[in-house]
């Protein structure tokens, strides 16, 4: 089988990471569908998410890893990876107890771009939690 094949339709786990040595990780909730965000993984991340079982992630802006969680409290457990035909990009189907976003919602995804517009937004979610409690710990 070819390389290109390979990578398409082998077996062989490669994943294919970027210039920077990334790859896209998008995390959903295994139960509801829910996409909850978008991430980044260097090599290391992913080992330390297939070892462990939760979810690490490449922090582009402090350029250091990053475990989902690790301040508050909202880890990721990975229940499944899914891998795309070009291995690189992954999804992290995950098992959360509660919101994922920084700033409060379940998913970082709680905005819209209204319809009709091209420069306005409107809520889509609630909050469900307080940053200022989980990250002020």
């Amino acid at each position: 089988m070819g390389a290109a094949k390979e990578i398409e339709q082998g077996k062989q786990f490669k994943p294919k990471f970027d210039k920077d040595g990334l790859i896209t990780a998008i995390s959903q909730d295994a139960e509801s569908g829910q996409i909850l965000m978008v991430a980044y993984m260097n090599d290391q991340a992913l080992q330390l998410t297939l070892e462990t079982g939760n979810a690490v992630f490449y922090s582009r802006s402090r350029k250091k890893l990053w475990k989902k969680g690790e301040q508050s409290g909202h880890i990721q457990k990975i229940r499944q990876i899914l891998v795309d035909c070009d291995q690189d990009c992954l999804i992290l189907k995950v098992q959360v107890d509660q919101g994922q976003c920084h700033v409060g919602y379940q998913s970082c995804f709680y905005r819209a771009v209204s319809n009709g517009t091209m420069d306005r937004l409107e809520f889509i979610a609630e909050p469900v939690y307080d940053p200022g409690k989980a990250y002020g710990k």
